[in-house]
Protein backbone atom coordinates (compact mmCIF):
# COMPACT_ATOMS: atom_id res chain seq x y z
CA UNK A 1 0.00 0.00 0.00
CA UNK A 2 2.85 2.28 -0.74
CA UNK A 3 1.29 4.00 -3.74
CA UNK A 4 -1.75 6.23 -3.77
CA UNK A 5 -3.62 3.98 -6.22
CA UNK A 6 -3.01 0.95 -4.02
CA UNK A 7 -4.42 2.37 -0.80
CA UNK A 8 -7.81 2.78 0.81
CA UNK A 9 -9.88 5.95 0.70
CA UNK A 10 -11.47 7.36 3.87
CA UNK A 11 -15.16 7.37 2.99
CA UNK A 12 -16.92 6.30 6.22
CA UNK A 13 -18.43 8.88 8.55
CA UNK A 14 -19.59 8.53 12.16
CA UNK A 15 -23.05 7.19 11.24
CA UNK A 16 -21.59 4.55 8.91
CA UNK A 17 -18.98 3.57 11.50
CA UNK A 18 -21.55 3.24 14.31
CA UNK A 19 -23.74 1.10 12.07
CA UNK A 20 -20.73 -1.13 11.43
CA UNK A 21 -20.24 -1.58 15.19
CA UNK A 22 -23.91 -2.42 15.76
CA UNK A 23 -24.08 -4.61 12.66
CA UNK A 24 -20.90 -6.46 13.58
CA UNK A 25 -22.14 -7.27 17.09
CA UNK A 26 -25.84 -8.02 16.56
CA UNK A 27 -26.26 -11.17 14.51
CA UNK A 28 -28.27 -14.24 15.43
CA UNK A 29 -26.94 -14.51 19.00
CA UNK A 30 -29.45 -12.30 20.78
CA UNK A 31 -32.28 -14.34 19.27
CA UNK A 32 -30.84 -17.66 20.55
CA UNK A 33 -28.27 -17.21 23.32
CA UNK A 34 -30.74 -15.98 26.00
CA UNK A 35 -32.27 -19.49 26.10
CA UNK A 36 -28.80 -20.97 26.74
CA UNK A 37 -28.20 -18.44 29.52
CA UNK A 38 -31.56 -19.24 31.10
CA UNK A 39 -30.55 -22.92 31.24
CA UNK A 40 -27.35 -21.95 33.09
CA UNK A 41 -28.91 -19.54 35.60
CA UNK A 42 -31.44 -19.95 38.39
CA UNK A 43 -33.32 -16.65 38.02
CA UNK A 44 -34.08 -13.78 35.69
CA UNK A 45 -31.97 -11.51 37.88
CA UNK A 46 -28.89 -13.70 37.37
CA UNK A 47 -29.51 -13.75 33.64
CA UNK A 48 -29.80 -9.96 33.39
CA UNK A 49 -26.73 -9.46 35.60
CA UNK A 50 -24.70 -11.71 33.28
CA UNK A 51 -25.79 -9.66 30.26
CA UNK A 52 -24.92 -6.42 32.09
CA UNK A 53 -21.49 -7.73 33.19
CA UNK A 54 -20.76 -8.99 29.67
CA UNK A 55 -21.79 -5.65 28.22
CA UNK A 56 -19.69 -3.60 30.62
CA UNK A 57 -16.69 -5.87 30.08
CA UNK A 58 -17.09 -5.58 26.31
CA UNK A 59 -17.45 -1.81 26.66
CA UNK A 60 -14.12 -1.78 28.48
CA UNK A 61 -12.61 -3.66 25.54
CA UNK A 62 -14.26 -1.26 23.10
CA UNK A 63 -12.70 1.75 24.85
CA UNK A 64 -9.30 0.06 24.60
CA UNK A 65 -9.85 -0.64 20.91
CA UNK A 66 -10.80 3.01 20.49
CA UNK A 67 -7.33 4.08 21.64
CA UNK A 68 -5.66 1.41 19.49
CA UNK A 69 -7.65 2.54 16.47
CA UNK A 70 -6.83 6.18 17.14
CA UNK A 71 -3.12 5.34 17.42
CA UNK A 72 -3.04 3.16 14.32
CA UNK A 73 -5.99 4.09 12.02
CA UNK A 74 -5.04 1.51 9.39
CA UNK A 75 -6.79 -1.44 7.80
CA UNK A 76 -6.00 -4.73 9.50
CA UNK A 77 -6.87 -3.87 13.11
CA UNK A 78 -5.45 -6.36 15.60
CA UNK A 79 -3.02 -7.77 13.05
CA UNK A 80 -1.29 -4.35 12.93
CA UNK A 81 -1.22 -3.94 16.73
CA UNK A 82 0.18 -7.42 17.36
CA UNK A 83 2.81 -7.08 14.64
CA UNK A 84 4.11 -3.78 15.97
CA UNK A 85 4.07 -4.76 19.64
CA UNK A 86 4.97 -8.45 19.66
CA UNK A 87 6.36 -9.25 16.22
CA UNK A 88 5.29 -11.06 13.06
CA UNK A 89 4.70 -14.53 14.55
CA UNK A 90 1.92 -13.47 16.99
CA UNK A 91 0.40 -11.33 14.22
CA UNK A 92 0.48 -14.27 11.82
CA UNK A 93 -1.14 -16.55 14.42
CA UNK A 94 -3.94 -14.01 14.78
CA UNK A 95 -4.42 -13.87 11.01
CA UNK A 96 -4.15 -17.64 10.73
CA UNK A 97 -6.87 -18.18 13.33
CA UNK A 98 -9.19 -15.31 12.46
CA UNK A 99 -8.90 -14.43 8.77
CA UNK A 100 -8.50 -18.02 7.58
CA UNK A 101 -10.71 -19.90 10.06
CA UNK A 102 -12.90 -17.80 12.38
CA UNK A 103 -14.07 -15.12 9.92
CA UNK A 104 -15.07 -17.49 7.08
CA UNK A 105 -16.42 -20.00 9.61
CA UNK A 106 -18.58 -17.28 11.19
CA UNK A 107 -19.78 -16.11 7.79
CA UNK A 108 -20.67 -19.67 6.78
CA UNK A 109 -22.53 -20.32 10.03
CA UNK A 110 -24.45 -17.05 10.05
CA UNK A 111 -25.21 -17.26 6.32
CA UNK A 112 -26.67 -20.71 6.95
CA UNK A 113 -28.75 -19.26 9.80
CA UNK A 114 -29.91 -16.51 7.41
CA UNK A 115 -30.90 -19.11 4.83
CA UNK A 116 -32.70 -21.17 7.47
CA UNK A 117 -34.85 -18.24 8.63
CA UNK A 118 -35.32 -16.91 5.08
CA UNK A 119 -36.57 -20.27 3.79
CA UNK A 120 -38.81 -20.72 6.83
CA UNK A 121 -40.34 -17.27 6.36
CA UNK A 122 -41.06 -17.94 2.67
CA UNK A 123 -42.16 -21.54 3.21
CA UNK A 124 -39.32 -22.98 1.11
CA UNK A 125 -38.01 -26.51 1.48
CA UNK A 126 -34.94 -27.08 3.64
CA UNK A 127 -33.23 -28.30 0.46
CA UNK A 128 -32.81 -24.61 -0.47
CA UNK A 129 -30.88 -23.69 2.71
CA UNK A 130 -27.36 -24.39 1.46
CA UNK A 131 -27.89 -22.83 -2.01
CA UNK A 132 -29.46 -19.73 -0.44
CA UNK A 133 -26.56 -19.44 2.04
CA UNK A 134 -24.01 -19.71 -0.78
CA UNK A 135 -25.96 -17.21 -2.87
CA UNK A 136 -26.10 -14.72 0.02
CA UNK A 137 -22.33 -14.89 0.50
CA UNK A 138 -21.73 -14.48 -3.24
CA UNK A 139 -24.10 -11.48 -3.36
CA UNK A 140 -22.40 -9.77 -0.41
CA UNK A 141 -18.95 -10.31 -1.93
CA UNK A 142 -20.24 -8.92 -5.24
CA UNK A 143 -21.55 -5.74 -3.59
CA UNK A 144 -18.31 -5.17 -1.66
CA UNK A 145 -16.23 -5.53 -4.83
CA UNK A 146 -17.53 -2.06 -5.74
CA UNK A 147 -15.94 -0.53 -2.65
CA UNK A 148 -16.68 0.39 0.93
CA UNK A 149 -19.50 2.83 0.13
CA UNK A 150 -21.56 0.11 -1.55
CA UNK A 151 -20.96 -2.21 1.40
CA UNK A 152 -21.83 0.58 3.85
CA UNK A 153 -25.19 1.21 2.16
CA UNK A 154 -26.09 -2.46 2.52
CA UNK A 155 -24.86 -2.40 6.13
CA UNK A 156 -26.88 0.67 7.08
CA UNK A 157 -30.11 -0.73 5.61
CA UNK A 158 -29.86 -4.11 7.31
CA UNK A 159 -28.70 -2.64 10.63
CA UNK A 160 -31.82 -0.46 10.75
CA UNK A 161 -33.94 -3.52 9.91
CA UNK A 162 -32.35 -5.64 12.66
CA UNK A 163 -32.89 -2.86 15.21
CA UNK A 164 -36.53 -2.66 14.08
CA UNK A 165 -36.84 -6.41 14.76
CA UNK A 166 -35.52 -5.92 18.30
CA UNK A 167 -37.88 -2.98 18.87
CA UNK A 168 -40.79 -5.19 17.77
CA UNK A 169 -39.57 -7.96 20.08
CA UNK A 170 -39.40 -5.59 23.04
CA UNK A 171 -42.85 -4.20 22.26
CA UNK A 172 -44.38 -7.67 22.24
CA UNK A 173 -42.64 -8.47 25.54
CA UNK A 174 -44.07 -5.34 27.16
CA UNK A 175 -47.59 -6.23 26.04
CA UNK A 176 -47.24 -9.79 27.34
CA UNK A 177 -45.71 -8.68 30.67
CA UNK A 178 -49.05 -7.45 31.97
CA UNK A 179 -47.49 -6.23 35.21
CA UNK A 180 -45.85 -9.52 36.17
CA UNK A 181 -42.24 -8.78 35.27
CA UNK A 182 -41.09 -9.04 38.90
CA UNK A 183 -42.30 -12.64 39.13
CA UNK A 184 -40.25 -13.65 36.07
CA UNK A 185 -37.07 -12.31 37.69
CA UNK A 186 -37.41 -14.33 40.88
CA UNK A 187 -35.31 -17.45 41.49
CA UNK A 188 -36.79 -20.76 40.45
CA UNK A 189 -37.35 -23.23 43.30
CA UNK A 190 -34.99 -26.23 43.45
CA UNK A 191 -32.68 -24.65 40.87
CA UNK A 192 -29.27 -23.70 42.22
CA UNK A 193 -26.37 -22.87 39.91
CA UNK A 194 -22.83 -22.87 41.38
CA UNK A 195 -20.84 -19.61 41.00
CA UNK A 196 -18.18 -21.34 38.88
CA UNK A 197 -20.78 -22.37 36.32
CA UNK A 198 -22.13 -18.81 36.24
CA UNK A 199 -18.64 -17.50 35.49
CA UNK A 200 -18.26 -20.00 32.64
CA UNK A 201 -21.66 -18.91 31.31
CA UNK A 202 -20.12 -15.54 30.51
CA UNK A 203 -18.46 -17.00 27.39
CA UNK A 204 -21.68 -17.27 25.33
CA UNK A 205 -22.55 -13.76 26.52
CA UNK A 206 -19.17 -12.49 25.34
CA UNK A 207 -19.61 -14.38 22.07
CA UNK A 208 -22.93 -12.58 21.52
CA UNK A 209 -21.25 -9.25 22.30
CA UNK A 210 -18.34 -10.07 19.97
CA UNK A 211 -17.79 -8.39 16.63
CA UNK A 212 -16.99 -4.87 17.85
CA UNK A 213 -13.48 -5.22 16.41
CA UNK A 214 -14.65 -5.15 12.78
CA UNK A 215 -14.59 -1.36 12.72
CA UNK A 216 -10.87 -1.42 13.59
CA UNK A 217 -10.33 -3.79 10.66
CA UNK A 218 -11.81 -1.06 8.45
CA UNK A 219 -10.04 1.85 10.16
CA UNK A 220 -8.15 2.72 6.96
CA UNK A 221 -11.45 3.80 5.39
CA UNK A 222 -12.84 5.95 8.23
CA UNK A 223 -12.82 9.74 7.85
CA UNK A 224 -11.07 11.68 10.62
CA UNK A 225 -10.41 8.34 12.40
CA UNK A 226 -8.84 9.80 15.56
CA UNK A 227 -12.19 11.36 16.42
CA UNK A 228 -14.64 9.13 14.55
CA UNK A 229 -13.39 5.72 15.78
CA UNK A 230 -13.78 6.38 19.55
CA UNK A 231 -17.12 8.10 19.04
CA UNK A 232 -18.56 5.38 16.79
CA UNK A 233 -17.28 2.54 18.98
CA UNK A 234 -18.77 4.11 22.11
CA UNK A 235 -22.13 5.00 20.55
CA UNK A 236 -22.45 1.68 18.76
CA UNK A 237 -21.63 -0.43 21.80
CA UNK A 238 -23.94 1.60 24.06
CA UNK A 239 -26.74 0.99 21.56
CA UNK A 240 -26.02 -2.74 21.51
CA UNK A 241 -26.06 -2.98 25.33
CA UNK A 242 -29.43 -1.20 25.55
CA UNK A 243 -30.89 -3.42 22.82
CA UNK A 244 -29.64 -6.62 24.48
CA UNK A 245 -30.89 -5.76 27.97
CA UNK A 246 -34.32 -4.74 26.65
CA UNK A 247 -34.57 -7.89 24.52
CA UNK A 248 -33.86 -10.07 27.56
CA UNK A 249 -36.46 -8.19 29.59
CA UNK A 250 -38.90 -8.95 26.79
CA UNK A 251 -38.05 -12.68 26.84
CA UNK A 252 -38.45 -12.86 30.61
CA UNK A 253 -41.67 -10.86 30.53
CA UNK A 254 -43.29 -12.92 27.79
CA UNK A 255 -41.92 -16.41 28.43
CA UNK A 256 -40.68 -16.35 32.03
CA UNK A 257 -37.32 -17.73 33.09
CA UNK A 258 -38.43 -21.38 32.91
CA UNK A 259 -40.14 -20.87 29.55
CA UNK A 260 -37.06 -19.16 28.16
CA UNK A 261 -34.85 -22.02 29.33
CA UNK A 262 -37.14 -24.55 27.64
CA UNK A 263 -37.36 -22.66 24.34
CA UNK A 264 -35.34 -23.57 21.25
CA UNK A 265 -36.39 -20.41 19.39
CA UNK A 266 -37.30 -17.81 22.04
CA UNK A 267 -37.83 -14.90 19.65
CA UNK A 268 -40.27 -16.87 17.50
CA UNK A 269 -42.01 -18.31 20.57
CA UNK A 270 -42.45 -14.84 22.04
CA UNK A 271 -43.93 -13.45 18.82
CA UNK A 272 -46.17 -16.49 18.40
CA UNK A 273 -47.74 -15.95 21.84
CA UNK A 274 -49.15 -12.57 20.80
CA UNK A 275 -49.40 -12.65 17.01
CA UNK A 276 -49.62 -16.36 16.19
CA UNK A 277 -47.77 -17.93 13.29
CA UNK A 278 -47.70 -14.61 11.41
CA UNK A 279 -45.71 -13.14 14.27
CA UNK A 280 -43.21 -16.00 14.13
CA UNK A 281 -42.87 -15.51 10.35
CA UNK A 282 -42.33 -11.78 10.82
CA UNK A 283 -39.60 -12.44 13.40
CA UNK A 284 -37.99 -14.98 11.07
CA UNK A 285 -37.66 -12.23 8.47
CA UNK A 286 -36.23 -9.88 11.10
CA UNK A 287 -33.61 -12.46 12.14
CA UNK A 288 -32.81 -13.08 8.47
CA UNK A 289 -32.10 -9.34 8.06
CA UNK A 290 -29.95 -9.35 11.19
CA UNK A 291 -27.84 -12.31 10.08
CA UNK A 292 -27.46 -10.97 6.54
CA UNK A 293 -26.14 -7.67 7.86
CA UNK A 294 -23.61 -9.46 10.06
CA UNK A 295 -22.30 -11.46 7.10
CA UNK A 296 -21.75 -8.23 5.18
CA UNK A 297 -19.54 -6.65 7.83
CA UNK A 298 -17.69 -9.90 8.63
CA UNK A 299 -16.75 -10.35 4.98
CA UNK A 300 -15.70 -6.71 4.60
CA UNK A 301 -13.64 -6.69 7.81
CA UNK A 302 -12.11 -10.13 7.34
CA UNK A 303 -11.03 -9.30 3.79
CA UNK A 304 -9.12 -6.23 5.05
CA UNK A 305 -7.17 -8.41 7.51
CA UNK A 306 -6.42 -10.89 4.74
CA UNK A 307 -5.34 -8.08 2.40
CA UNK A 308 -3.04 -6.60 5.05
CA UNK A 309 -1.43 -10.01 5.56
CA UNK A 310 -0.88 -10.33 1.80
CA UNK A 311 0.63 -6.85 1.57
CA UNK A 312 2.86 -7.75 4.53
CA UNK A 313 4.22 -10.86 2.79
CA UNK A 314 2.37 -13.18 5.18
CA UNK A 315 0.02 -14.52 2.50
CA UNK A 316 -0.14 -14.65 -1.30
CA UNK A 317 0.88 -11.28 -2.75
CA UNK A 318 -2.17 -11.15 -5.05
CA UNK A 319 -4.40 -11.10 -1.96
CA UNK A 320 -2.60 -7.95 -0.80
CA UNK A 321 -3.64 -5.97 -3.88
CA UNK A 322 -6.20 -3.15 -3.70
CA UNK A 323 -8.11 -2.54 -6.92
CA UNK A 324 -7.27 1.05 -7.94
CA UNK A 325 -10.72 2.10 -9.17
CA UNK A 326 -12.98 0.78 -6.40
CA UNK A 327 -10.22 0.83 -3.75
CA UNK A 328 -11.51 -2.56 -2.60
CA UNK A 329 -9.39 -5.65 -1.77
CA UNK A 330 -11.14 -7.63 -4.49
CA UNK A 331 -8.90 -10.71 -4.44
CA UNK A 332 -9.10 -10.92 -0.64
CA UNK A 333 -12.89 -10.55 -0.78
CA UNK A 334 -13.21 -13.29 -3.39
CA UNK A 335 -10.82 -15.57 -1.48
CA UNK A 336 -12.60 -15.23 1.85
CA UNK A 337 -16.02 -15.49 0.22
CA UNK A 338 -15.11 -18.62 -1.73
CA UNK A 339 -13.77 -20.35 1.39
CA UNK A 340 -16.89 -19.36 3.36
CA UNK A 341 -19.09 -20.81 0.59
CA UNK A 342 -17.15 -24.10 0.73
CA UNK A 343 -17.70 -24.25 4.50
CA UNK A 344 -21.39 -23.37 4.15
CA UNK A 345 -22.07 -26.02 1.49
CA UNK A 346 -20.07 -28.71 3.29
CA UNK A 347 -21.60 -27.85 6.67
CA UNK A 348 -18.16 -28.14 8.30
CA UNK A 349 -18.27 -24.81 10.13
CA UNK A 350 -19.92 -25.83 13.42
CA UNK A 351 -16.86 -27.45 14.96
CA UNK A 352 -14.60 -24.71 13.59
CA UNK A 353 -16.65 -22.10 15.44
CA UNK A 354 -16.70 -24.10 18.65
CA UNK A 355 -12.94 -24.52 18.42
CA UNK A 356 -12.11 -20.89 17.60
CA UNK A 357 -14.41 -18.98 19.98
CA UNK A 358 -11.83 -19.29 22.75
CA UNK A 359 -9.11 -18.27 20.29
CA UNK A 360 -11.08 -15.19 19.24
CA UNK A 361 -11.36 -13.84 22.79
CA UNK A 362 -7.76 -14.78 23.50
CA UNK A 363 -6.85 -12.65 20.48
CA UNK A 364 -8.89 -9.75 21.92
CA UNK A 365 -7.02 -10.03 25.22
CA UNK A 366 -3.64 -10.06 23.43
CA UNK A 367 -4.64 -7.13 21.23
CA UNK A 368 -5.64 -5.01 24.20
CA UNK A 369 -2.41 -6.03 25.95
CA UNK A 370 -0.57 -4.18 23.15
CA UNK A 371 -1.82 -0.95 24.77
CA UNK A 372 0.78 -1.41 27.50
CA UNK A 373 3.50 -1.68 24.83
CA UNK A 374 2.28 1.43 23.00
CA UNK A 375 2.09 3.49 26.18
CA UNK A 376 5.59 2.41 27.26
CA UNK A 377 7.50 2.56 23.97
CA UNK A 378 5.86 5.38 22.03
CA UNK A 379 6.19 8.96 23.14
CA UNK A 380 3.76 10.28 20.53
CA UNK A 381 0.50 11.51 22.10
CA UNK A 382 -2.69 9.66 21.24
CA UNK A 383 -5.74 11.72 20.21
CA UNK A 384 -7.82 9.40 22.39
CA UNK A 385 -6.68 7.71 25.60
CA UNK A 386 -8.66 4.99 27.37
CA UNK A 387 -9.93 6.17 30.78
CA UNK A 388 -8.76 4.58 34.04
CA UNK A 389 -5.55 3.29 32.48
CA UNK A 390 -4.02 0.80 33.32
CA UNK A 391 -6.92 -0.62 35.36
CA UNK A 392 -9.50 -0.82 32.57
CA UNK A 393 -7.35 -2.80 30.08
CA UNK A 394 -6.04 -4.94 32.95
CA UNK A 395 -9.63 -5.70 34.02
CA UNK A 396 -10.53 -6.76 30.50
CA UNK A 397 -7.47 -8.94 29.95
CA UNK A 398 -7.64 -10.66 33.35
CA UNK A 399 -11.41 -11.25 33.21
CA UNK A 400 -11.27 -12.68 29.68
CA UNK A 401 -8.42 -15.00 30.69
CA UNK A 402 -10.43 -16.16 33.73
CA UNK A 403 -13.52 -16.80 31.57
CA UNK A 404 -11.37 -18.77 29.11
CA UNK A 405 -9.93 -20.73 32.04
CA UNK A 406 -13.41 -21.53 33.37
CA UNK A 407 -14.47 -22.60 29.89
CA UNK A 408 -11.42 -24.86 29.58
CA UNK A 409 -12.37 -26.56 32.87
CA UNK A 410 -16.01 -27.12 31.90
CA UNK A 411 -15.39 -27.80 28.19
CA UNK A 412 -11.75 -28.85 27.78
CA UNK A 413 -12.25 -30.35 24.32
CA UNK A 414 -13.19 -27.13 22.50
CA UNK A 415 -10.69 -25.01 24.42
CA UNK A 416 -7.90 -27.52 23.75
CA UNK A 417 -8.70 -27.72 20.04
CA UNK A 418 -8.66 -23.92 19.86
CA UNK A 419 -5.10 -23.92 21.19
CA UNK A 420 -4.17 -26.75 18.79
CA UNK A 421 -5.45 -24.73 15.80
CA UNK A 422 -3.42 -21.73 16.94
CA UNK A 423 -0.35 -23.94 17.45
CA UNK A 424 -0.64 -25.32 13.91
CA UNK A 425 -0.06 -21.76 12.77
CA UNK A 426 3.53 -21.91 14.05
CA UNK A 427 4.81 -24.46 11.48
CA UNK A 428 2.64 -22.71 8.86
CA UNK A 429 4.42 -19.43 9.63
CA UNK A 430 7.93 -20.87 9.37
CA UNK A 431 6.94 -22.87 6.29
CA UNK A 432 5.68 -19.70 4.63
CA UNK A 433 8.85 -17.83 5.50
CA UNK A 434 10.93 -20.69 4.03
CA UNK A 435 8.91 -20.59 0.80
CA UNK A 436 9.44 -16.82 0.61
CA UNK A 437 13.19 -17.16 1.00
CA UNK A 438 13.30 -19.98 -1.56
CA UNK A 439 11.33 -17.93 -4.09
CA UNK A 440 13.67 -14.96 -3.60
Amino acid sequence: MSTESNSYLRRLGTWDAAMIVIGGVIGAGIFRTPATLAQRTSSGWELLILWAIGGLLTLAGVLCYAELGARRPQAGGSYIYLREAFGQLPAFLFGWTMALINYPGSVAAVATAFADYFCAALGLSTLFIKPVAAGAIAFIVGVNLFGIRAGAWVQNIFTVLKLAAIVLLVGVGVVLADGHLGVTLAAEPNRNVPPGALFGALLPVLFTYGGFHYLNDLAGEVRNPQRTLPRALGLGMAGVMIAYILANFAYLAGLGHAGLAASHAPAADLMRRLLGDRGATLMALGIACSTFGYCNIAIAGGARVLQTMGADGMFFSAVGRIEPQSRAPQVALATLGAWAIVLAISGSFNQLLDYTTVGEWLAHACSIATLFWYRRHLSEPSPYRVPFYPWLPMLFVVTVLCVIGATAIHNPGDAGMSLVIIAFGIPAYYGWRWLERSAA
